[in-house]
This record gives C-alpha cells, sequence and structure tokens, in this order.
C-alpha cells in the first residue's frame, strides 16, 4: 500500500504534465497506467501545440525540445476551388502554433518525470478505483498486488475511462456528436509537400497535408467509416490525394513509398460534470474533439493546468472550495473548442446527403473567412487557441 496526495490513471500527457505541475509546488502524486512506456512512445499521433501549450512545457521546466526540434507554423493554407488562401496567424493574432508529435510531447514528460524522482507506473493490469476512500488498486508490471491511497484522485485514462463511469449515472450529463465520415490517414516517406498545413475543401471530399518531419510525412483525406486500408493500394491513394488538391495553380504533392495505413473515426464528446467528491476527470476522460481543429491535446494541457492551480490551492492552502471551479473554468474552454472543431469540419468535409446548394454556402463561407481580415481573425484564434485561457489559468 503506498500513500499518496493525489492518484491519477493515465500517464499520457494530461496525467504526466499534471503530476509534474503538482510536484512543482510540492505535492506528491502516483500515474498508473496499464501501457506500457514503449507501448505510448509507438503510438503515433497528431502534433500541432498552441503556443501557451508550447510554452508550458519549456517555462515549467519539462523541456525546451520543442523550440529545438519543432517547427514553428505561422499559418495555414485553406484550399477551395482549387487555389490556396493563407491564413496568416502571425499577422492576425500574434501567434504561431507549432508542429511537435504528441509522442514527443510524451517523451520529454516522462523524460522529466523520471529525471524528478516521480512515482509513475506502466504497464500494470486488472485497475480499479475507489472514489470514497480514495484509492487505486492495480497489479504492477511484475505481478504484484497494490494499492494507491490518496487524497484526490484524477482520471486522466483517456476515451475509454474506467474513471469516468464512477460518476453515478444520476449524476453524468454526456452531450456527444457522432460523424458521417472517418479520416484515412498515411504516413510517407517523401519531402514535403508544403511549408505549413493544407487544409483542402474538394468536390471529392476533405484532405489535410500536414508534416512530421524532413523525410516522412503525414496526409489524410475524408472517407467512410468502414473503409478497409487493406483494399487501398499505394497508386490508389495517391490518386485521390492528388485529385483533391488539384488546382489551376498546379499544386502537386511530392509522393514517396507509404509506411503507414489508419481509419481515424472522431466524435464530439463531453462528459459533466468534471468533479464529483474526490475525482476529477481531465483530457480524453472528460472531452473528446473532431482532429480537424487540432485541439485534442492542447485542451488536455489546459485542463490539468488550470487543475494543478486549483489542486494546490485545495490541499496546500486549505481552500475547500477551490475545487468546485475547476469545472466552470476548464468548460468554458472545452466547448468553446467543441464549437471551433465542429465548425472547422463542417466548413471542409463532403456532408452526406449535401445538395448543390449546401457545396456553394460552404464554398461562400470559405471565401467569407479568407476574404475578411474578421474572418481569418475568428480562424486564427480558435486554431491558435488566443481566446483561450480562463482568467488565471496561464503557467507561471
Amino acid at each position: 500500500m503506498t500513500r499518496t496526495r493525489v492518484g491519477i490513471v493515465g500517464a499520457g500527457p494530461a496525467g504526466l504534465m499534471l503530476s509534474h505541475l503538482l510536484s512543482l509546488n510540492g505535492i506528491d502524486s502516483v500515474v498508473v497506467d496499464h501501457r506500457s512506456r514503449r507501448e505510448i512512445e509507438n503510438t503515433v499521433r497528431a502534433g500541432i501545440l498552441e503556443a501557451d501549450s508550447a510554452r508550458l512545457l519549456v517555462d515549467s521546466g519539462v523541456s525546451d525540445r520543442v523550440l529545438h526540434d519543432g517547427h514553428p507554423h505561422e499559418g495555414i493554407d485553406l484550399r477551395f476551388g482549387g487555389e490556396s488562401h493563407r491564413v496568416d496567424f502571425r499577422a492576425l493574432v500574434g501567434e504561431p502554433v507549432w508542429l511537435y508529435p504528441q509522442t514527443d510531447v510524451f517523451v520529454d514528460l516522462a523524460n522529466a518525470r523520471e529525471r524528478d524522482h516521480g512515482d509513475v507506473r506502466f504497464g500494470v493490469s486488472d485497475t480499479s478505483v475507489d472514489v470514497t476512500g480514495p484509492a487505486i488498486r492495480f497489479v504492477d508490471a511484475d505481478g504484484h498486488r497494490q494499492e494507491v491511497r490518496c487524497d484526490l484522485l484524477v482520471g486522466a485514462d483517456g476515451s475509454r475511462s474506467i474513471c469516468r463511469a464512477e460518476v453515478p449515472e444520476a449524476l453524468r450529463r454526456h452531450s456527444s456528436r457522432e460523424y458521417p465520415f472517418a479520416w484515412f490517414g498515411i504516413i510517407t516517406e517523401a519531402p514535403r509537400s508544403a511549408p505549413e498545413l493544407v487544409y483542402a475543401h474538394s468536390p471529392r471530399g476533405f484532405a489535410l497535408i500536414s508534416q512530421r518531419t524532413e523525410t516522412h510525412q503525414r496526409m489524410y483525406f475524408q472517407c467512410s467509416p468502414d473503409a478497409d486500408p487493406a483494399r487501398w493500394s499505394d497508386d490508389r491513394i495517391w490518386e485521390e490525394l492528388q485529385a483533391r488538391v488539384a488546382g489551376p495553380d498546379g499544386f502537386v504533392l511530392k509522393e514517396g513509398p507509404i509506411t503507414e495505413k489508419t481509419v481515424l473515426r472522431f466524435r464530439s464528446f463531453v462528459a459533466e460534470p468534471l468533479r464529483h467528491g474526490s475525482l476529477l476527470l481531465a483530457g480524453d476522460a472528460a472531452h473528446t474533439v473532431p482532429p480537424t481543429g487540432a485541439k485534442g491535446l492542447n485542451l488536455a494541457l489546459a485542463d490539468v493546468r488550470v487543475l494543478s492551480e486549483l489542486v494546490e490551492r485545495a490541499l496546500l492552502k486549505k481552500d475547500s472550495d477551490a475545487l468546485d471551479g475547476y469545472g466552470p473554468r476548464a468548460l468554458d474552454r472545452v466547448w468553446k473548442a467543441q464549437h471551433f472543431s465542429y465548425w472547422m469540419t463542417t466548413m471542409l468535409h463532403a456532408l452526406p446527403g449535401a445538395s448543390a446548394f449546401d457545396v456553394q454556402r460552404q464554398l461562400g463561407e470559405l471565401r467569407s473567412v479568407v476574404g475578411s481580415e474578421a474572418g481569418s481573425r475568428f480562424l486564427a484564434e480558435g486554431y491558435t487557441g488566443s481566446w483561450g485561457q480562463s482568467r488565471g489559468s496561464r503557467p507561471r
């Protein structure tokens, strides 16, 4: 049996960042995860960081690697009608975003917790939680039964959260939207096709041209949720991607061998309340968003930035009401991000059953965004998260 102040289920970026921020204020924690560290490191995830997220990594002492290995992007291209239109974040809101894979964020955080002798236990099994104790019970990687007793329990255990289920059904308010399409994602060994991300609207459906490194690129195109990657040859994939970005300006993707094919389903989801007694939810355990707006990882980091401050007030300053503010502050940002992600998704994707009117309305909306400083600023504020932090939640 281990005694700690905060027990955290989930050693992804949300759980590890919370543990790190708490340790800066002298609050000990134990983090557990059923995945091994290697398994998490080898899970490829998206990697767009808002400037505040990048600053949090650097200013809190996790790592400054994002400044050296990450790539600042000062805008994106919206491509429609066969032409690209740049939205300049730096000019509009004074902030870039950073291309920095979530895998690297995890590695930085895991290294920082190891460096600071944090108690993180990977590869556990048979995990259960007791919200009345509160406690976490599990079998560790060596096969020994363990119990972690704590003052507060945080569920940062992803979209299939076991902690979320501990909120009594009568108190749960779950809001969700399923989307009738998915993304077919590839990784290709090829040079970059564009210096920054390209979001393409086309009669054949949406496409996103992204990057990973100088030699490996990430690209997506809209597909059916039931699409089978095994039925798509490399030639067929490239034909589809090229068709979705083709236009009179002659833009062509740089092709190469495809090393990975996946189909990514997505939906919008928000769980309320985010607090039930000693239990608090953060990250994907509390909410998920479509990837179109690049908000998922940034929302998780924003959650724990707020939560760490309030846990400090509750545990160290004996402010019994502090944690009541977590839900309202976190959800204010979450619902803004849900709106932005939904807006980007419905503006750019081919919608099932869309009429000619619907398609022309989408094109009119896109022209309104790129043709108006106010429209472009709205997109820039949402994408960079500069509408974003609740008062007092910025890193110190």
